[in-house]
C-alpha cells in the first residue's frame, strides 16, 4: 500500500486567502487529487486541512473511502508541518505558489525521493518568470518580450507571482516604469513586459520519460477593471478540442519545445499562453504544479490523471490501468 500526504497551501492556512477566489481555488484542486487518488488501487491518502475538523456524522454505505486528515500543531508552521506529515508518507503531492519560494522550499522540505512533480532547479527557474523568459528565448519559443517593438500596453507583475496576483496594466510604458520603480523601491523583485493582446489559453501537460506530455488545452477568463488590475476569473479546461481546432498542432509542438527547454519538469504542469493573431502562441509563464485546469479534468478525459502521474513517477509509462 503506497501512503500519499496530500497538501494544498492556501486550504492548508499556509497561504491567506487574497479575496479574489484563492481559497475556493485551493480547495477544489485538493478534492480533485484526492479524488482521483482514491480510484488508484493499492493507494491510501491523507489530506492536510488548517486545523482539526468537527465531528462529522457516519459516510453513507455507498460513498468513497474517505482520507485521513492531518493539521499543522499548534505554532507549527507549513515547512514543520509538511516535513513532520512527509517522514509518514511514501510519497506528498503538493500544490503551493511560487511566491517567496514557497514551492521551492516545500520540495526541499520533502526531498526528491518523496516528491510528486517538478526537480528543484525545474521550479527555481519556473518561478521567476525573468528566468522563465530567458530561458525559453534562447530555445526560440515566442514570448511578450519579441512584442515589444509594437506594444500599445504593458504590465507589471511579481517576479515569482502565481497567477494574475498583483499584476496591474498600464496604457504606457512610462507609467508601466513608474510602477516598476514603486515596487523596486518597496523591495518587491518585479517585471515590466509588452500586454498581449489575443485570446488567454493555457497547456496542461503530464510530463514524464517517454510520455506525450499533452492532455488538454483550456482557455483561460482573464478580466482587467477600471484600475488595471488583472483578475483570473477560472479556467475552462479541455476547452479545444485537439482534433478540430486549427491551433492544436502548434499548440502541441509548443508543449514538446517547452519541456525539451526546461528539463525536470514532471506530473502535472501547466503553460499560461496567449494566442496571438500575428505569432501565434506566445508564452508567458510555465506552472511547475497541479494549476485549476486540473479540476474536473479526469472526468471530462475519462482517464485518472492521479493514475498516470504515478505511474510516470514509479517510472512506468502512463496507462489507465493504474487506476481501480
Amino acid at each position: 500500500m503506497t501512503r500519499i500526504f496530500v497538501y494544498e497551501a492556501v486550504s492548508s492556512g499556509a497561504v491567506a486567502d487574497d479575496g479574489d477566489g484563492l481559497l475556493a481555488a485551493g480547495l477544489s484542486m485538493r478534492d480533485a487529487i484526492v479524488g482521483d487518488l482514491s480510484r488508484v488501487a493499492g493507494v491510501t491518502t491523507t489530506c492536510a486541512v488548517s486545523a482539526a475538523p468537527a465531528p462529522a456524522g457516519n459516510a453513507p454505505a455507498d460513498a468513497r473511502p474517505r482520507p485521513a486528515l492531518a493539521w499543522p500543531n499548534t505554532g507549527e508552521d507549513s515547512l514543520a508541518f509538511v516535513g513532520r506529515m512527509a517522514a509518514r508518507h511514501d510519497l506528498c503531492w503538493v500544490v503551493a505558489p511560487e511566491t517567496d519560494g514557497l514551492l521551492s522550499r516545500l520540495q526541499g522540505t520533502v526531498g526528491p525521493s518523496r516528491w510528486i512533480g517538478c526537480s528543484a532547479p525545474a521550479i527555481r527557474i519556473a518561478a521567476s518568470k525573468r528566468a522563465t523568459t530567458a530561458l525559453l528565448r534562447t530555445h526560440g519559443i515566442a514570448t511578450a518580450r519579441e512584442l515589444a517593438s509594437a506594444a500599445l500596453r504593458w504590465v507589471v507583475k511579481p517576479d515569482d507571482g502565481a497567477g494574475a496576483v498583483a499584476t496591474r496594466v498600464h496604457a504606457s510604458r512610462d507609467k508601466a516604469l513608474q510602477d516598476l520603480r514603486q515596487r523596486e523601491h518597496a523591495g518587491h523583485c518585479a517585471v515590466l513586459e509588452p500586454w498581449v493582446d489575443g485570446e488567454a489559453l493555457s497547456v496542461a501537460m503530464v510530463v514524464g520519460a517517454g510520455a506525450d506530455p499533452v492532455v488538454a488545452f483550456n482557455r483561460q477568463h482573464i478580466e482587467i477593471d477600471a484600475a488595471g488590475l488583472v483578475h483570473d476569473r477560472g479556467v475552462q479546461n479541455h476547452a479545444i478540442h485537439p482534433l478540430l481546432d486549427q491551433r492544436a498542432p502548434r499548440l502541441h509542438a509548443l508543449a514538446r519545445e517547452v519541456v525539451r527547454a526546461l528539463p525536470g519538469l514532471a506530473g502535472f504542469v501547466g503553460i499560461d499562453l496567449v494566442w496571438h493573431a500575428e505569432r501565434g502562441p506566445v508564452v508567458m509563464e510555465v506552472n511547475p504544479r497541479v494549476t485549476c485546469a486540473y479540476v474536473g479534468l479526469s472526468d471530462k478525459l475519462d482517464r485518472n490523471l492521479a493514475g498516470a502521474i504515478l505511474a510516470l513517477h514509479a517510472g512506468g509509462k502512463v496507462h489507465d490501468a493504474a487506476s481501480a
